[in-house]
């Protein structure tokens, strides 16, 4: 076994890199910036996927990143496609960072080191695709990062170190994953020397307590208005900027959608109770909207198909808007 200097040393580590949104991207760059010892020989991602209403076939964000450093790149529909070429490259570590695949047997077992996944939460709490936007959703006040050893099973394998981090009462899902990511950076480049000189030993979760999340779809973003104001606001942050908050509005006949960007609890200091999802204007000039409990005020929204703006100017635009309940 190499000693600590010996490791830090080491420029030949053969890692393989595997992920593919913002998340991995941020960990893939930061990695290879802050780390020559752990430059991936091979980046794998998902396959390049259409986006927008122009159908635009569009590359994931840890692509973008490989391309630009020059690092050779898989796209596999499936992972098992490509397990001979990974067992042919002798990898000392794979390293995966958000990716929408369970690692096969027959690639978790290459690795000497094993295979190392930065996941976004405290686990066992919200295994699954979709720590971040949980955690705002539910209001919790701390959240981290987990590095497991990985099983075949979803974000079961052993704890080889964590990091708690407090959560901004006014987070986005956006400011939140960077932050996160960053931070599983720090803790993954701190934990390999570590878990390759056997200074840490991973410790098995424990399932009882396990929590789940789930991929979310373009419907989650539609906004109960019989939930409360405080709700509400958290979703709005959670589903930044996918797949949105948004309600309907009914003009002339026809449902048109408005993605809610930003908004803040409003409490009246009067006991009335106007209809729920009723707009109306509050004293700021801004539009307000009857919730479960308390309202919630729109700081910005925007229309389908239009730009977004503040609430005092879609009123200016659409002085009918007020008054009319949403759906």
């Amino acid at each position: 076994m190499k000693s600590n200097g010996e490791l830090q040393n080491k420029n030949f580590m053969n890692i393989i890199f595997i992920g593919t949104p913002e998340f991995g991207a941020i960990i893939l760059n930061g990695l290879l910036i802050n780390s020559s010892n752990y430059k991936p020989i091979l980046v794998i991602t998902t396959p390049d996927k259409p986006v927008g209403r122009e159908q635009t076939l569009t590359p994931p964000p840890v692509k973008v990143i490989a391309r630009k450093y020059k690092i050779p790149i898989e796209q596999p529909e499936k992972l098992q496609v490509i397990s001979y070429k990974l067992q042919d490259l002798k990898p000392d570590l794979i390293i995966v960072a958000a990716y929408s695949q369970i690692l096969p047997k027959s690639i978790l077992d290459i690795p000497r080191y094993g295979c190392l996944n930065i996941h976004p939460s405290l686990l066992p709490k919200y295994r699954g695709p979709s720590p971040i936007q949980y955690a705002i959703l539910n209001g919790d006040e701390e959240t981290g990062v987990t590095i497991i050893k990985m099983t075949d099973k979803i974000d079961a394998g052993p704890i080889v170190a964590y990091k708690n981090f407090a959560i901004n009462e006014k987070v986005n899902y956006v400011d939140l994953e960077n932050k996160l990511a960053n931070l599983g950076l720090k803790l993954l480049i701190e934990t390999i020397p570590k878990l390759i000189n056997r200074k840490i030993k991973p410790i098995p979760q424990n399932n009882s307590k396990a929590t789940f999340t789930k991929i979310l779809a373009k419907e989650n973003g539609k906004i109960n208005w019989q939930k409360t104001a405080e709700e509400i606001e958290r979703q709005i942050r959670a589903f930044t900027p996918w797949p949105g908050a948004f309600t309907l509005w009914q003009k002339d006949g026809k449902l048109l959608r408005i993605k809610i960007l930003n908004g803040r609890v409003y409490k009246f200091q009067q006991e009335f109770v106007y209809v729920i999802g009723r707009t109306l204007v509050v004293p700021q000039n801004e539009i307000a909207v009857q919730c479960g409990k308390d309202y919630l005020v729109i700081e910005k929204l925007q229309l389908e198909g239009k730009k977004e703006m503040k609430s005092e100017d879609f009123m200016r635009g659409h002085p009918d808007f007020i008054g009319t309940i949403l759906k």
